[in-house]
């Protein structure tokens, strides 16, 4: 019977087999961060190192090993460990150029990372929360801080993080005024709000005339022009004003 080139551990995982004999083992790697690539093992159970070496590293450097478990935890592989494959539930390893690990909990799990600057889009990557859930930072005696997916997370602070997945907050409605997004929190918009979004803290101009355009409103008219003491019904994002000033003389 021909020996299989290689014999893919994600595929047995998925089909719930034991590995076949085969002459490499493809797991899935990924450096600095969860974007991965196949690379190949000699061995069923490799050391930090074998996996490390079929990654093209060169291991007299220093490097943080981790397997991401099909429960989301990490674990921390060490040059000279086995991990076994065969039983093991796990595909995904990480490795970061890095002497130093930092911890973090998330929704109960401790995780680790190789680098101080996390960023929160690997939070969300690995939580995986619904469209109408967030990530946040959990403050002890104070407000939970919001995690947007384009933040960054300083992991080198005082104690150990903990992040937990909620309900994202209603913002209300978003519009844009003068190509810049703004929140209401009501789908009735006037004219003298919009002003205020568009020229905030403005002195009062006697020989200045506001001029104001809408489109993309909820209500009808969809676009049209807004004057002073007028409102307009916007959608839950999108609706849009530009706001002008015109000297009089």
């Amino acid at each position: 019977m021909n020996q299989l080139d290689f014999d893919d551990v994600g595929d047995a995982i998925r089909e719930d087999r034991p590995l076949k004999a085969a002459a490499a083992y493809r797991i899935r790697f990924g450096l600095e961060g969860l974007t991965f690539r196949n690379i190949d093992v000699p061995d069923p159970v490799p050391t930090g190192r074998q996996i490390l070496d079929s990654a093209g590293l060169d291991c007299r450097i220093d490097y943080l090993l981790f397997a991401l478990l099909d429960s989301g935890d990490f674990e921390d592989i060490r040059l000279d460990e086995t991990v076994d494959l065969r039983g093991k539930g796990a595909e995904r390893f990480i490795a970061f150029k890095s002497d130093r690990a930092f911890k973090f909990m998330l929704n109960e799990r401790q995780m680790t990372w190789g680098r101080a600057d996390l960023p929160s889009s690997v939070l969300y990557d690995l939580a995986d929360p619904s469209p109408d859930e967030a990530i946040f930072l959990e403050v002890r005696g104070g407000e939970d801080r919001l995690i947007e997916s384009d933040d960054h997370i300083d992991l080198d602070e005082p104690g150990i993080e903990r992040f937990i997945t909620a309900p994202r907050p209603n913002k209300g409605y978003v519009i844009v005024v003068n190509a810049s997004e703004e929140n209401v929190p009501d789908k009735h918009v006037t004219f003298e709000q919009v002003v205020e979004l568009a020229f905030p803290n403005a002195p009062v101009e006697t020989n200045v005339k506001l001029s104001m355009t809408y489109r993309n409103a909820a209500s009808h008219p969809h676009s049209g022009e807004l004057g002073e003491g007028g409102s307009v019904e916007v959608k839950k994002r999108g609706s849009i004003f530009n706001v002008s000033k015109t000297v009089q003389s």
